[in-house]
């Protein structure tokens, strides 16, 4: 055996009679010749081994750590719909060289046990992305595209009941050669809500993906322009006008902000503590026990319907959104206390109890509200692309909104009350203080404590509710272009939870309801499509005897 070093090389070479030994800084492989057969490791492939360093571990945040409590254990379910037919190879080549390079989606969870105190832990691990990719064997010869989404709102909702495997990294992807009627294909994301919050993980999806029209472009996002205040327009003399009125809208603005602050928490706590929800028809009740299998389903309608509403009474298209969720929901809810109408028939004691819809109904939904600034999709494709550094993790609040629920004449004024009720919002600090005081809560009595008190004040509300800007170019998912993305989160004590995801000219609502409370979830979906048509028409209507 023959043992060299040089300064400029190293290689590594099994042969049956010799080995030789050499040193180079700046590349390392590994040769193994023995029978023709040779093996060869670079260090930048991502399913290589993983050297355990201390830096290749990090402590879970202690969002993440709430995120895997019993009691709110969430997880996020993307359905993503494309064009063509999926070619499984492409996809885990592709997957090999963006997701997986994400220091969280080649890390899994350990708990770990120092001086009688037990830690949760990421720790880099290798991944086989065959393990993380399934694509299973459907039979769809006699599959027509009705029964076809129906087999895919029972797949999806089917995977609800299984968790993730917490010995491999948390997230998986289904392919599935199913043809709906929204798209040639269909490709279902599923991770853990622990690996970050909703806006990030669309961050680092968008960055796994090119523009069709361009394949070395990354996806681009509208640009949200915020209009400059009146006074940074204001001339030197005008300002020394007008310094004492800035002054005291300032002053006042300052004071509405801690008095609508303080409102708000006062609020939040009672809501902790006492404060319910009326019972409707779809509220869930989870205080003993969280439901097991929830139904996902989703609808896509124009979104230039909802930007010419917008447009029309200056307003943004969260407003929209907000105010028609509001029309749908108060529809929808007519509808069920008709239909118990139906079912009570004469009897006039049983009416009075259950077949009227409440003239005052308090329905509230939790916003979750991202208080760090999102990542860019270039930071993140840098990130997998380069190594380099950028912020994670989960930095969410909730803001608890209440939703004005009744039928009215004119469907526009659902669009004003809801924006009024954005407004005052916009203008209080209760995500920032929630997020604080959860954090708080989590170092004084832990995540257990935490997570209880978050499920208690969830469980009193009836809803969550959640808008993701998307791209405004057609996109691709490793060469298969996209016709739809719709993304959802389950785990946490709602019977309903609304996701909107906006792309190119379309907008996806996703339902994620629980079967036992909501049966017909697409009922309300039509009744959501059908309240955006007659806030659509009545804008128009508005508007021409406008002119």
């Amino acid at each position: 055996m023959e043992i060299k070093v040089e300064p400029k090389a190293m290689e590594i070479k099994v042969e049956p009679k010799a080995m030789e030994i050499k040193v180079e800084p700046k590349a390392m492989e590994i040769k193994l010749e023995q029978e023709a057969m040779e093996i060869k490791i670079h260090r930048d492939i991502p399913e290589a081994t993983v050297k355990k360093t201390k830096e290749e571990e990090q402590p879970l945040s202690p969002a993440a750590r709430v995120f895997h409590a019993p009691a709110f254990n969430c997880y996020v379910i993307t359905v993503i719909g494309v064009k063509k037919k999926i070619e499984p190879d492409v996809i885990i080549e592709g997957l090999k060289q963006t997701l997986i390079r994400h220091p969280r989606f080649s890390s899994k969870m350990v708990n770990k046990t120092n001086k009688n105190k037990q830690t949760q832990r990421w720790v880099r691990t290798n991944v086989v992305t065959n393990n993380h990719v399934i694509v299973p064997d459907i039979q769809t010869q006699h599959i027509e595209n009705a029964n076809a989404d129906k087999f895919l709102d029972s797949y999806v909702s089917d995977l609800t009941l299984v968790p993730l495997d917490t010995s491999k990294p948390l997230w998986e992807l289904h392919l599935l050669d199913l043809k709906t009627s929204d798209a040639e294909n269909v490709a279902v994301l599923k991770f853990h809500h622990s690996l970050g919050d909703g806006m990030s993980l669309m961050a680092l999806v968008l960055a796994c993906m090119r523009k069709t029209s361009n394949l070395n472009e990354l996806p681009t996002l509208p640009y949200q322009n915020r209009t400059s205040s009146g006074s940074s327009r204001l001339t030197g003399g005008s300002w020394r006008g007008f310094r004492f009125l800035w002054l005291f809208m300032v002053l006042w603005s300052t004071i509405m902000l801690v008095l609508n602050t303080i409102c708000d928490a006062l609020r939040f706590i009672a809501t902790a503590m006492f404060l319910k929800d009326t019972k409707t028809p779809i509220k869930g009740d989870y205080r003993l026990s969280m439901p097991t299998r929830m139904s996902l389903v989703h609808l896509t309608v124009s979104l230039d319907d909802i930007k010419l509403i917008k447009t029309n009474m200056k307003m943004t298209v969260n407003d929209v959104v907000i105010g028609v969720t509001q029309a749908g929901l108060s529809k929808y809810l007519e509808r069920r206390y008709g239909e118990k109408k139906n079912v009570v028939g004469d009897d006039q004691k049983s009416k009075k109890n259950s077949n009227e819809m409440p003239k005052r109904i308090r329905l509230r939904s939790a916003l979750l509200v991202n208080l760090r600034p999102t990542t860019g999709i270039q930071d993140l494709a840098d990130m997998m692309d380069k190594g380099s550094k950028c912020r994670w993790g989960n930095m969410i609040g909730y803001i608890v909104f209440p939703f004005s629920i009744s039928l009215r004449k004119d469907p526009l004024e659902h669009l004003g009350t809801a924006k009024g009720i954005i407004d005052r919002k916009k203008n209080s600090l209760e995500a920032a203080l929630t997020f604080i005081v959860g954090k708080f809560m989590i170092k004084a009595f832990g995540v257990k404590v935490t997570a209880n008190l978050l499920n208690r004040m969830l469980s009193n509300t009836t809803m969550s509710f959640s808008n993701l800007i998307g791209p405004i170019e057609e996109i691709s998912f490793f060469g298969h272009p996209i016709t739809y993305m719709a993304p959802s989160v389950y785990g946490h004590p709602h019977a309903l939870t609304m996701h909107f995801q906006s792309y190119m000219n379309k907008m996806t609502i996703s339902l994620t309801v629980d079967p036992t409370v909501i049966s017909n979830p697409h009922q309300l979906l039509d009744d959501w499509e059908e309240s955006l048509r007659n806030i659509k028409t009545a804008v128009q209507e508005r508007s021409s005897t406008h002119q």
